[in-house]
C-alpha cells in the first residue's frame, strides 16, 4: 500500500504538470481550478473508500477524518500563500507552478517529519500529552490573534539564510530559477518564493501532524491524508480566490477542531494509562464534530460577508444613488 500510494502519487504529479504546465506559462482559469478540485477530492473520496472497504470502517473513518482535518487547516494556510505571492510580487501566470514545486517539497518533508513522529509516539507515550496541550495551546492562539492583521508575511531563518547566501537577480527571468548574468550563475526570485512557500508549509506541519495524530497513530493513514490534502492546494488556491477573505470565522472554527482534538489526545493518553473515568472517543465521533464544525462556520462566514456587502451605502455617484435622485419628490 505505502508503494501504491507513491508511486501514484508521482503519476498524478507528472500528469499534472505535462497537462498543466506544459506550453506557454498562463494563468488558471476558474473552470480549470474548478476541474482539477473536484478530480483531486474525488481522488480522496475513492481512496478513502478503497481503505475502508479493504481494512474496515474504522480505519476509513479515520482517514476522512484527518483527510478533513488537514484540507480544513489548509484552506486557513492559503491566505498566508497569497500574502507570499503578493510579497514577491509573482506574475500570476506562473504562480501555479511555485505552488506545485513548494507543495513537493513540502510534501517530501512532511513525511520525514510523520515518520518521525510514528517512532516517537511509539517510544515515548508520554508525547500524547505534550501533543495534546500543544494543539490546546495552537487553539488559543488562533482565537487570540484572530482580529490581528495578517497582512506581514514573516520571513523564516531557512529563507532569510537563502536571500543572504544565493546572489539573486532583481527581477523574474520567466519562470526560471537559475540564470547566468555576466558569466556567473545566479538565482531568481522565483527560487526565493518556493523556499518561502515550501517552508513555510512544513511550519503549518507543526499544528497539522500532532492534530491527525490525535485522529490516528497509523503513519500510512496520516501521510496519504496529508499527500491528498496537498496535492489540490494548489488548484484550491486559485478557485477560492476573493472568497478567502470572506471566511472571517474560519479561525474560530480551525480553533475548536484543535482544542477538540488536543482534548481527545490527553483522554486517549490517560485511557491507555488505565485511568478509569476517562473516555475514549470513537472515531466518528471526531468524524461528525469535523464536518459540522467546518460546515457551520464556513455558512456563518458567507451569511456575514453578504450582510457586510449589503450594509455598505452606496458610493456618490452610485446608479443607485443617482436614480433616487430622479426620483420624483413628494
Amino acid at each position: 500500500m505505502w508503494a501504491l500510494v507513491i508511486v501514484g502519487l508521482l503519476v498524478v504529479i507528472a500528469v499534472d504538470l505535462w497537462i498543466v504546465d506544459r506550453g506557454e506559462p498562463r494563468e488558471f482559469s476558474m473552470r480549470q481550478a474548478g476541474i482539477w478540485v473536484g478530480f483531486y477530492v474525488s481522488l480522496a473520496v475513492l481512496f478513502g473508500i478503497g481503505l475502508t472497504v479493504w481494512a474496515g470502517a474504522g480505519t476509513g473513518g479515520e482517514f476522512f477524518a484527518g483527510y478533513l482535518t488537514e484540507y480544513s487547516l489548509s484552506v486557513d494556510n492559503l491566505f498566508i500563500f497569497y500574502v507570499i505571492m503578493t510579497r514577491f510580487g509573482v506574475p500570476r501566470i506562473y504562480q501555479h507552478k511555485v505552488l506545485l514545486v513548494g507543495i513537493v517539497l513540502a510534501l517530501v518533508m512532511r513525511g520525514i517529519f510523520i515518520a518521525v513522529g510514528a517512532a516517537a509516539l511509539d517510544r515515548f507515550g508520554w508525547l500524547l500529552y505534550a501533543f495534546g496541550a500543544f494543539l490546546i495551546y495552537t487553539a488559543y492562539t488562533l482565537l487570540r490573534d484572530h482580529n490581528k492583521d495578517d497582512e506581514e508575511f514573516n520571513e523564516n531563518i531557512l529563507l532569510r539564510w537563502a536571500r543572504r547566501v544565493f546572489p539573486t537577480t532583481s527581477d523574474y527571468v520567466g519562470s526560471r530559477v537559475t540564470v547566468r548574468v555576466d558569466g556567473r550563475r545566479m538565482v531568481t526570485p522565483m527560487l526565493i518564493v518556493m523556499i518561502a512557500i515550501g517552508t513555510t508549509d512544513l511550519l503549518f506541519a507543526l499544528d497539522s501532524i500532532p492534530a491527525i495524530f490525535g485522529l490516528t497513530k497509523a503513519a500510512f493513514i496520516v501521510f496519504s491524508a496529508n499527500a491528498f490534502a496537498l496535492m489540490g492546494l494548489r488548484q484550491l488556491y486559485f478557485l477560492l480566490g476573493g472568497l478567502l477573505q470572506r471566511l472571517v470565522y474560519i479561525s474560530y472554527g480551525l480553533a475548536f477542531i484543535l482544542g477538540f482534538i488536543g482534548v481527545k489526545l490527553i483522554l486517549e493518553a490517560l485511557h491507555e494509562n488505565e485511568v478509569s473515568w476517562a473516555p475514549q472517543i470513537p472515531i466518528w465521533v471526531s468524524l461528525a464534530v469535523i464536518c459540522v464544525t467546518m460546515a457551520v462556520t464556513t455558512l456563518a462566514s458567507l451569511v456575514k460577508a453578504r450582510r457586510d456587502e449589503k450594509a455598505v451605502p452606496p458610493a456618490a455617484g452610485s446608479p443607485a444613488e443617482a436614480s433616487q435622485a430622479e426620483a420624483p419628490q413628494g
